[in-house]
């Protein structure tokens, strides 16, 4: 087995840590929950853009619930994990931080489509259109992840079993292989650069797009809104896509094992608590539901 240390130099602050990051995971939990109940019970929410938030919503709570729980632990007691259960959290874990990353493609790209072509777009985004791109978004991410995986899964680990992370994290896993994890380095590496940069790529270009169409509208509280709605989501994306870059594309640049935990700390539970703030904060349609029930 494993054994995570998590924040051992900050050992004077755990219980204050762990009060204030159960309370965090609550929030994510029931922040996302409210979101997929608010849209499967209000007809006027069955829209594609309302479909991939509550998948969006979904996402969150798995990807949390895979990290956050042994992280607790590790505040309480010494957080073990055997070498079996440590490579599923990471499959899991990368599988659906993956998955978001191509998820939150496509809801940039649907927002482009109805700024930009409001006309098509009940034809463009069609309910089996809609189907086909969340089921490209979570297949990518646990095909991506399982060839990941099985190279993991050939090295051996024989030497320590301290793992200087709160999670089974690729790179302090991979200082731990007795053999040589040269080839799964490479692959990871391949992989990052793809599943990032092509989405975030479509991304900018998505809201590059929007960004024109907007400045097209006489000003006034219509283009203010825009340009606050689309600053938001790119501040929660930037994020997101920021700290993933860093961690998995250029690991060298994080020269603490600390700093390392402080960036993974941003997407596993900050992006996780402000994606369901950012989407609904001015969304009177969600405001409207969520009173409902």
């Amino acid at each position: 087995e494993f054994v995570l240390l998590g924040f051992r130099d900050v050992a004077d602050l755990h219980l204050l840590f762990f009060i204030v990051l159960t309370v965090i995971y609550v929030s994510i939990v029931m922040g996302n929950v409210l979101i997929i109940v608010a849209v499967v019970s209000s007809q006027r929410l069955h829209t594609p853009m309302y479909f991939f938030l509550a998948n969006l919503s979904f996402l969150e709570i798995l990807y949390t619930s895979t990290v956050m729980p042994k992280m607790l632990e590790g505040f309480l007691q010494e957080a073990a994990i055997s070498v079996a259960g440590c490579l599923l959290q990471f499959f899991i874990f990368g599988s659906l931080a993956t998955a978001e990353c191509f998820m939150l493609a496509v809801m940039a790209y649907d927002r482009y489509l109805a700024i930009c072509y409001p006309l098509r777009y009940p034809l463009l985004m069609g309910p089996r259109g809609c189907l086909g791109l969340v089921v490209i978004a979570w297949l990518s991410g646990f095909m991506v992840d399982g060839l990941v995986v099985a190279l993991m899964g050939q090295l051996r680990f024989c030497g320590p079993n301290h793992i200087d992370h709160f999670y089974c994290d690729f790179m302090p896993l991979m200082g731990l292989a007795c053999s040589d994890p040269s080839v799964a380095q490479m692959t990871t590496f391949i992989l990052s650069v793809v599943c990032l940069t092509v989405p975030f790529g479509l991304i900018l270009v998505s809201y590059a797009r929007i960004v024109v169409a907007v400045l097209r509208v006489p000003a006034g509280a219509q283009r203010r809104k825009a340009f606050s709605t689309c600053s938001s989501h790119l501040v929660v994306v930037s994020t997101f896509y920021g700290t993933l870059m860093v961690l998995y594309i250029a690991p060298s640049a994080v020269r603490s094992q600390l700093l390392s935990k402080v960036f993974a700390l941003l997407y596993t539970v900050v992006t996780p608590l402000l994606n369901p703030v950012i989407y609904t904060l001015r969304n009177k349609e969600v405001h409207h539901a969520l009173r409902r029930l």
